[in-house]
């Protein structure tokens, strides 16, 4: 089973929350620690994930609203991350919110690995149409929640079952990262057998 990285967003994930409830009873579940929440500076953000996804490769990338954007940031910026695969629920748009404007607008390039996009059709940080495009950009698979609010505490998402179901979908289809060193030895293994 893959390291989870949980991601979350503008002010954190507190308890209730879906991810803070996975970090504290999935053993392969862990919370980012992402640092001044409440202010968040995209570039220093990427680079505490990145160190997280250093420290964990082929993990799952797991981000709420502003993380959601912020590892399409990171992947985009940052293509050669050992990440198995990224599950973006209820991505925001950083312009709804003076402290998230600097993250700008959301990346558009193709993940390159796994991803679904969990995007509801009542939430106040981005329509649901905007993010069904943003899941086309990315090249990631589309989960309409119905109208799910922000996915959120406040929209009565505790435990989310549904959402570890996603995670557990796109585990199945993650593939594993070879150590870039083991990688000619095993085409050279494939390559000495008909």
């Amino acid at each position: 089973m893959s390291k989870v990285l949980l991601i979350p967003g503008l002010d954190g994930s507190p308890e209730p929350h879906w991810q803070h409830w996975w970090a504290s009873t999935d053993p392969d579940a862990l919370m980012v620690d992402l640092s001044d929440l409440g202010n968040p500076v995209p570039a220093v953000w990427e680079i505490e994930v990145a160190g997280a996804i250093l420290q964990h490769p082929g993990s799952i990338l797991v981000g709420h609203s502003l993380g959601a954007l912020l590892i399409a940031r990171l992947l985009a910026h940052w293509p050669h991350l050992d990440v198995a695969g990224a599950l973006l629920v209820a991505p925001a748009d950083s312009s709804r919110s003076p402290r998230t404007k600097r993250f700008g607008a959301p990346s558009e390039t193709p993940l390159g690995v796994p991803a679904i996009v969990a995007a509801s059709r009542n939430d106040p940080w981005m329509s649901f149409g905007r993010a069904s495009r943003l899941a086309q950009a990315w090249g990631a698979d589309l989960v309409d929640l119905g109208f799910a609010g922000h996915v959120n505490a406040d929209a009565g998402f505790g435990p989310w079952p549904q959402g570890r179901k996603l995670r557990e979908a796109l585990e199945a289809r993650a593939v594993p990262a070879v150590d870039p060193w083991l990688a000619p030895f095993l085409e050279r293994a494939a390559g000495a057998h008909p």
